[in-house]
């Protein structure tokens, strides 16, 4: 996938799952340590988020 920033520490782009190879629209926030991904189908009815944290 591919992101471009929408501002604030906010980027919104492509999420592509490497298990199935499918791509999905997604939105990345960083905030602090954290980096907080989503992604989303069918026009952003159903989604799937992870926050991830720097170690």
């Amino acid at each position: 996938g591919s992101f471009k920033a929408a501002g604030d520490n906010k980027y919104t782009g492509t999420i592509t799952d490497p298990e199935t190879d499918k791509t999905y629209s997604g939105k990345a926030t960083l905030s602090g340590t954290s980096l907080k991904m989503s992604g989303c189908v069918l026009g952003g009815l159903i989604c799937k988020t992870q926050t991830w944290h720097k170690l």
